[in-house]
């Protein structure tokens, strides 16, 4: 652990300009990218009735982007040492940015779908690059400031998002909720051009060969799963072909997907980490917490609107109070478990 302290301590190298600009340039764009997992959560009705599609039809918009998000996260670390940090940064807000041009101007729910699956290629890195950033750019004595920062903005998003998104849908149209990413994108871009550089030591690390294999199981466990947990009521679970299918190939693929990982040299997702029983109680904490905040702000809004005649930005407002709260609670939870 020492070790580790000691090579982060290393790494950082005093920025050029005030580290706050810094803060400020990633985290736009990755306040807008979190944002986006659940702005279009009351937008669904609004959103189907305009792709003449059903509600649940309609949820590919949220699950989609979630997906692929998932799919794209591990392996920013290659692409960063291939590409570059900062080239890396700038590709993706511009292909975030541009996929939520496309988003708002789609004429049909599967052109939706796919921009949303590139938004979220583009968004998937924009979290891990700006923590990373983040913790470079600030001495040792100010990163806790810095990641109360990070931390705010990646757990405030998601419980305004339904809140933003259903105020707009009622005062303008559904489409805006992804144009007002263009703007923000933009102002990230050029801000980004300014402040960010790369790291010394980031510019001497070799390009490894990244787990092709592995990232395939991955895509495809996860997508396979994905198809079942949103299809399966509709397709009536198991009594469904395709829903067998496809749970038998996540399990399949994700099985072999984590044998594969532990036992490969470069392996995309490091599972060996979990070894530590402190990292490992973290990440069960945050999956709790990520599933109670996200499956409350995804299912009450609809749930709300479906039982009871109130506007979209009532509706929205009410799911983010029960989001927050539920949040907290499990904040408090994890907090305690670490002491």
């Amino acid at each position: 652990m020492s070790s580790d302290s000691t090579t982060v301590e290393n790494q950082y190298v005093r920025p050029l300009v005030n580290p706050w600009l810094i803060a400020v340039s990633v985290m736009s764009a990755t306040f807008m990218e979190v944002l986006d997992t659940s702005v279009a959560n009351v937008s669904l009705p609004h959103i189907a009735g305009t792709m003449s599609a059903s509600t649940d039809e309609s949820t590919w918009v949220l699950t989609s982007y979630i997906v692929s998000n998932a799919i794209i996260l591990p392996a920013t670390g290659w692409l960063s040492g291939f590409f570059g940090r900062k080239r890396l940064l700038l590709i993706c807000t511009l292909i975030f940015t541009g996929a939520s041009m496309l988003c708002g101007a789609s004429t049909s729910l599967e052109m939706l779908i796919v921009a949303r699956v590139i938004q979220g290629v583009g968004g998937g890195v924009l979290q891990p690059i700006a923590q990373a950033v983040m913790m470079e750019s600030f001495p040792a004595e100010k990163r806790g400031q810095a990641m109360a920062l990070y931390a705010m903005g990646i757990i405030v998003a998601p419980i305004i998002g339904p809140t933003l998104g259903g105020w707009i849908t009622d005062n303008y149209s559904w489409r805006w909720i992804f144009y007002i990413n263009i703007p923000v994108g933009i102002i990230s871009l050029m801000m980004t051009q300014t402040f960010i550089s790369d790291p010394p030591y980031l510019r001497k690390i070799a390009r490894k060969n990244i787990d092709y294999f592995g990232f395939g199981l991955m895509a495809l466990g996860l997508g396979t799963l994905q198809l079942v947990l949103d299809k399966g009521q509709q397709e009536d679970w198991f009594s469904s072909n395709l829903i067998v299918w496809a749970t038998g190939l996540s399990i399949l693929a994700l099985t072999i997907f984590v044998f594969w990982e532990l036992n490969v040299k470069e392996p995309i997702v490091d599972l060996r980490v979990l070894k530590n029983r402190n990292f490992a109680i973290g990440t069960v904490l945050m999956v709790i917490v990520g599933a109670a905040l996200y499956t409350t702000i995804a299912i009450l809004p609809i749930f709300r609107r479906r039982c009871s005649i109130i506007h979209l930005c009532k509706a929205a407002w009410r799911s983010a109070r029960a989001g927050s709260a539920r949040c907290s609670r499990c904040s408090s939870l994890a907090g305690s478990s670490a002491k």
